[in-house]
């Protein structure tokens, strides 16, 4: 069996590779990314990659590789190369920029599933899951919900009422280290050939996490902070695992923010619940602020739909909406900044 195909390389991604101009050069998965240049899985194995001068200068840092894409190379010794094209990306987790207001990073592509972690301490919130939600819809990425340290002890009867209109929506775990018998139950929700990507704060367990699914010690974990009781940031930068039982695992850094980048107002009301109710509303364009007549006012009022639920659903439409604004400010001042320098040109020649 060709080594990629364990990877995810399938026939679609063969055909997208005929498209391109350098569809002579080999092809391979980066695994890891690095700040300059690139882990690349080849048939031949494991080439430092960096990017040609085109796509260095010719590319906004948004379109750089990023971990899970598949690049088009050219070797330059048995052990590196040069990256000359990505092909088109799928399935994509992307967060907000550090540092802007409408930048989207890449953090993992062609991935199937997103394994969100959330640990069952003071750590553990229910608005951030739904927060991680939402970043995931619209990408086709089925998201699945990890809760880490339940040897620690916990309510669980409080914890499950809390997350009922989330364990309504997707697959939920519970999982201790200590408990062979749950690190099974997520290891068999792990299809070979699938791509999944673990994603949370630092310090809820991913890495010892992944380790108990491996078998083996394949992340660096650290101990926990006796000052304050959290564990402290382990992993730095984004790696692909591929696991004995099949099955492609990227690991990313714990992350303090994690922007809202999605516009789709659709899959918003749906991620919290409200679609049911504002179909009902009396105006088609109804806001859900303080509408006359707004059915999910009138839900939050009847207590059937969690107040708190409600809040954070306004709170992150807010951010979408910031993010996009300033999206399109941002291509509507590159567009005339374009105009500015052409006409500048021509004013010179």
């Amino acid at each position: 069996m060709n080594i990629l195909s364990l990877y995810g390389w399938n026939e679609s991604l063969f055909r997208q590779k005929q498209t391109s101009i350098y569809k002579d050069f080999m092809h391979g998965r980066v695994s890891v990314t690095h700040k300059t240049c690139y882990e690349v899985i080849s048939e031949d194995g494991i080439r430092l990659c960096e990017l040609t001068g085109n796509m260095l200068y010719g590319r906004s840092s948004s379109e750089y590789p990023c971990t899970g894409d598949w690049v088009l190379f050219q070797p330059t010794d048995a052990e590196k190369g040069v990256i000359f094209d990505v092909l088109p990306r799928l399935k994509t987790l992307y967060r907000l920029k550090s540092g802007t207001i409408s930048g989207k990073q890449a953090i993992a592509s062609y991935v199937d599933k997103a394994f969100i972690v959330q640990s069952l301490d003071q750590n553990f919130n229910v608005r951030r899951i739904e927060r991680f939600m939402l970043q995931i819809a619209d990408e086709d990425i089925l998201p699945v919900l990890v809760l880490t340290k339940t040897d620690l002890g916990f309510n669980q009867d409080e914890v499950e009422s809390d997350l009922k209109h989330i364990s309504a929506r997707i697959p939920v775990f519970f999982t201790s280290i200590q408990s062979s018998e749950s690190i099974d139950r997520l290891r068999e929700f792990i299809s070979p050939g699938e791509t999944f990507v673990f994603t949370g704060l630092s310090g809820v367990g991913k890495s010892t996490l992944i380790n108990s699914l491996c078998g083996q010690s394949v992340l660096h974990t650290a101990a926990i902070s006796e000052s304050t009781g959290k564990g402290r940031h382990t992993s730095t930068r984004r790696e692909m695992v591929l696991m004995e039982t099949g099955g492609v695992l990227i690991d990313t850094p714990g992350v303090k923010l994690f922007g809202v980048t999605n516009d789709n107002d659709d899959t918003l009301s749906d991620q919290f619940d409200i679609t049911r109710f504002e179909e009902q509303c009396r105006f088609s364009d109804c806001q859900h602020i303080n509408e006359k007549g707004c059915a999910v006012i009138k839900a939050v009022e009847d207590g059937k739909l969690d107040s708190s639920v409600y809040e954070n659903y306004l709170k992150l439409r807010k951010e979408a909406w910031h993010y996009n604004t300033s999206v399109h400010e941002k291509k509507k001042h590159d567009k005339s900044f374009s105009k500015m320098i052409k006409r500048d040109k021509k004013t010179f020649l």
